[in-house]
């Protein structure tokens, strides 16, 4: 079976999702194998449909993502990632490099990239979290307020309000809502509090 993986770092609101999923359909993945999360690139263990699809995995099957970065910035959790490849035997492809674990032994040479791929995605994530937080403290020393804007029900999209009323009818389950509305579980639940405090 071929199986894709989609995430972004924030909801919604901020990234769209949908060009990893349309990528991943066009190198054959079927779209109801696709695991859509947002979630940070570091937070593999705490990343609920990541390891979901990490459970569906047999031998011989295929994960797809659009990129390495992904599936993660972190060289550590990339290392744990691939030997879970080698063990389960199943093929990875990362945007256009493939790694091959169906057999008895990885190419060194493949392995080796890999690991090298999974260094300067780490560095780029270090980069971007200094800048990150270089403009932040020039912001704050501006004056400028820092963090995101409160969420209200006015904040909340229009479209949970439509299916709010299924998921309370239990017609949905929280997983089907958060599909629907293309974001976390942990933001449905979040807009799910502030309808109840309505």
């Amino acid at each position: 079976m071929i199986y894709g993986y989609c995430r972004c770092s924030t909801d919604d609101t901020k990234q769209d999702i949908k060009r990893q999923e349309r990528e991943l359909i066009s190198m054959g993945v079927p779209s109801e194998n696709i695991f859509l999360e947002y979630a940070h690139a570091t937070e593999v263990k705490n990343r609920t449909e990541f390891n979901r699809l990490l459970n569906t995995l047999s031998s011989g099957d295929t994960l797809i993502a659009t990129e390495l970065s992904r599936i993660t910035r972190s060289t550590k959790d990339l290392i744990d990632i691939l030997e879970y490849a080698k063990q389960t035997k199943i093929k990875l492809i990362l945007g256009s490099f493939m790694v091959d674990c169906t057999s008895e032994e990885l190419d060194p040479m493949t392995e080796g990239m890999l690991k090298m791929m999974a260094v300067f995605a780490e560095l780029e994530r270090n980069i971007i979290s200094q800048r990150v937080k270089s403009g932040m403290a020039h912001a704050k020393a501006k004056g400028s307020k820092i963090g995101r804007p409160q969420l209200t029900q006015e904040s909340i999209p229009d479209k949970f309000w439509k299916y709010y009323k299924l998921y309370n009818n239990k017609q949905i389950n929280i997983s089907e809502f958060a599909r629907i509305l293309n974001c976390s579980r942990t933001t449905v639940y979040k807009y799910i509090s502030i309808a109840q405090d309505s």
